[in-house]
């Protein structure tokens, strides 16, 4: 009985935290183009939970399409010289600053909020992940530059863990030489 209280508690949570998230107000589509480094990854994924030790900072690069539609491009050097490339379209909602996409690597459904943005200097992501069945939760925070300040890391913190992603899978990544333009 415990483990299904267990169980019913944290879908509770879950459910409870995803009717709380919302994108930021006024968001501004334009304001998020260009570059942004992936500072920040959190979530509780088994994939993510392997390889955490060995990840590093990438960049996005984020262009509003003319149906206001947002590119995302992904890349991410790897030890050996090599780059890790992702590219998504994420298709705009009825709700400014939602986005949906179907990740073409992965096959997972993805719905994508902008939840807390300055343009000059920082984004928090909130993206829940569903394939199979399964849902999982992803939070991100990217930075203009390569670092933000800690307030804005302990937001990203924050948001996390009322996403009920655990502490230990809260991680900071370490800087990175960039890919080559692809």
């Amino acid at each position: 009985m415990t483990p299904l209280l267990a169980l019913l508690g944290a879908v509770l949570c879950s459910l409870t935290m995803s009717a709380k998230v919302v994108p930021q107000a006024d968001f501004d589509l334009q304001g998020v183009s260009g570059k942004w480094y992936l500072i920040g990854f959190a979530t509780n994924a088994q994939w993510f939970v392997t390889r955490k030790a060995t990840m590093k900072m990438g960049t996005a690069m984020l262009k509003p399409t003319a149906e206001g539609d947002l590119d995302l491009s992904y890349a991410s050097l790897n030890s050996d010289g090599s780059c890790w490339r992702k590219n998504n379209l994420a298709k705009k909602t009825d709700v400014p600053g939602k986005f949906t996409y179907i990740c073409q690597r992965w096959g997972s459904v993805n719905d994508m909020l902008v939840v807390d943005v300055k343009y000059d200097e920082y984004a928090l992501i909130y993206t829940t992940k569903t394939k199979t069945g399964q849902t999982t939760t992803v939070t991100k925070l990217y930075g203009r530059g390569e670092e933000v300040n800690a307030d804005v890391m302990e937001k990203f913190r924050q948001l996390s863990l009322e996403a009920g992603i655990l502490a230990e899978n809260i991680v900071f990544l370490p800087k990175n030489a960039e890919c080559p333009a692809a």
